[in-house]
């Protein structure tokens, strides 16, 4: 017998589901915030949660509660928007579910079953952040981490991270590939899958680390090659975007979105990491490599691109924001989704043009605070000439 509650609560999922979203009057040239969450717990179907039987489930309790919605890979498939979300159980096991929508902005709504991995690495516990790169070789490629135990200390904190990788044509059946191997990294997060062929090989950006949570001996945004992704193997890892003294990535930086094509330049979307007094703070920044060697970077503006802003600094994870997925259209508009202190999804929009201008025309940190405000000073006074010649 279905519980009566089951309707007060769908007419209020229904209600969130079904909310008009609209920009932000934040402004600052490069792209638009729009003012609500994309996804959130609050998307999560009630069929996930509950048990609707009345007999079995008579207080209508959340049997399986979900804590957060976060990390989502992005995909533009026949005109629709999907994400991948990473959805964390209130188990903190995380996992995977796709949401669709008609305009990328709002109405995102789960499809009715989560995604089931094949079980095929029964040391891992727990899979999250996937990327999703439509390859040149036909398939649509989930990388994610895969995170397991670290038996070798006595530490219940300790866990190993490895790059997981998945392949699918529809978004339903998926086939799961063996993890990644890079010989001269122990461990790997924040992998992501370039979308075309490198010197006939796939090619990989990786983030090299000694151990789960530090970066240690890995100097940025590593770049690798392999022959074969049913077996991925890369034996030489080379850094792109560096890790630097005194900016946003000191901490650590990883690859975040699939980089975007463009004339110019492959257009990368990543996050960067400095610690503070309040902890470790996650920003988003942009660079660019070369068409011909995607590892070489070309451009690179100075300081962040997105920021949490307002509510956004507030949830289970404070003060961070992290992408991985973004969607390049072919009208040129660009939806970047990312999510707010591990607690929620959000959209930026820009356009391609917009993007080229903001990553080939700001100008790079000087990385010394003298000469930043030599820097600031001749934009002054460049902009004062033009007031005094109105």
């Amino acid at each position: 017998m279905l519980h009566p509650n089951y309707y007060v609560e769908l007419e209020k999922y229904n209600k969130v589901i079904s909310t008009p979203n609209r920009k932000s009057d934040i402004y600052n040239g490069i792209f638009d915030r729009w003012v609500n969450p994309v996804v959130t717990r609050r998307h999560i179907p009630l069929t996930w949660k509950y048990d609707l039987d009345m007999n079995t489930n008579p207080y209508f309790m959340e049997r399986l509660g979900v804590n957060a919605v976060m990390n989502s890979g992005a995909i533009e498939l026949n005109g629709k928007f999907y994400l991948v979300c990473r959805i964390e159980g209130n188990d903190r096991k995380s996992f995977f579910g796709v949401a669709e929508s008609d305009n990328g902005v709002d109405g995102f709504h789960f499809w009715d079953y989560p995604i089931l991995l094949e079980d095929t690495c029964p040391e891992e516990t727990n899979v999250y952040d996937m990327r999703l790169t439509k390859h040149e070789d036909g398939y649509i490629y989930g990388v994610f981490c895969s995170e397991s135990k670290d038996t070798s200390v006595n530490d219940l904190s300790a866990a190993v991270a490895a790059a997981g990788i998945v392949r699918t044509k529809d978004l339903k059946t998926w086939e799961r590939l063996p993890n990644l191997k890079t010989l001269n990294s122990p461990q790997q997060r924040n992998v992501v899958l370039h979308p075309e062929f490198v010197n006939g090989k796939y090619a990989f950006y990786t983030r090299p680390m000694d151990d789960f949570i530090d970066t240690g001996s890995g100097g940025g945004i590593g770049f690798g090659l392999c022959d074969d992704i049913t077996h991925a193997v890369i034996d030489e890892e080379i850094i792109t975007s560096k890790r630097k003294y005194h900016t946003i990535t000191e901490a650590k930086n990883g690859a975040g979105a699939v980089p975007i094509k463009t004339d110019k330049g492959w257009i990368h979307i990543a996050h960067g990491v400095r610690n503070t007094a309040a902890g470790l703070r996650y920003v988003i920044y942009a660079f660019a490599t070369s068409l011909e060697n995607p590892a070489e970077v070309i451009a690179e503006p100075s300081g962040v691109m997105i920021a949490p802003l307002g509510k956004e600094r507030v949830g289970d994870v404070s003060n961070v924001v992290f992408t991985n997925g973004a969607i390049a259209r072919e009208n040129g508009d660009v939806f970047i989704y990312y999510a707010s202190s591990d607690t929620r999804m959000h959209v930026a929009t820009t356009t391609i043009e917009k993007l080229k201008d903001y990553v080939f025309h700001t100008p790079e940190d000087p990385l010394r605070s003298v000469e930043c405000v030599a820097q600031r000073c001749e934009l002054i006074k460049k902009n004062l000439e033009i007031l005094k010649n109105q």
